[in-house]
């Protein structure tokens, strides 16, 4: 992917699920944790972080079979952890065929993997031109730091597609990761 995702509640999505840490998670977690403690940059922070997530990326079974279901009327986020001290949140994502998000931005860094399905992803720069798209695929993994995140992301295909959304921020807290949006 070449830029982040919304993970959390958009006007359009449900609100996302709060629960309590899932054990598979503890290995990402742990990695996480450190990769933020290094205290660097945004950019290399989210770089860190994706590395973190390409080793420790979980199977869609860190969703119950009921949560990887998805909802009928928009894309549905899964809150699966947000460290104590606030400085990071992992949610899971699920897109039933045809869901989008708006044209937006974020708040901080991102890092995102792919663990079913497909999501195509729009980019755009500061004036809203097109000026890449991608298909990310099940193990993709990748982040950005704005600025220059400003995308959409959809599945067009027609099986539900999970992705892992990592945040430098509380998404419990702020309750969304996006800054604007821009349609």
């Amino acid at each position: 992917m070449n830029s982040g995702m919304q993970a959390s509640s958009m006007t359009t999505a449900h609100a996302p699920t709060v629960t309590r840490t899932r054990a598979e998670l503890a290995g990402l977690v742990a990695g996480v944790r450190t990769a933020v403690g290094a205290h660097v940059d945004w950019s290399s922070t989210a770089q860190l972080v994706a590395e973190q997530l390409q080793r420790h990326l979980p199977s869609p079974d860190v969703l119950t079979a009921q949560e990887r279901l998805g909802a009928v009327d928009a894309y549905q986020s899964h809150t699966l952890h947000v460290e104590s001290d606030g400085s990071f949140s992992i949610i899971a994502v699920v897109w039933r065929p045809g869901q989008l998000t708006r044209i937006h931005d974020h708040v901080t860094w991102c890092v995102v993997g792919v663990i079913q399905g497909v999501e195509h992803e729009e980019l755009f720069d500061a004036n809203l031109n097109p000026i890449g798209s991608s298909d990310n695929r099940v193990g993709d993994v990748s982040g950005f730091a704005p600025p220059g995140d400003i995308h959409r992301v959809h599945n067009t295909a027609n099986t539900t597609a999970i992705s892992v959304h990592i945040y430098g921020t509380d998404v419990a807290r702020i309750g969304s990761s996006v800054r604007r949006f821009y349609n």
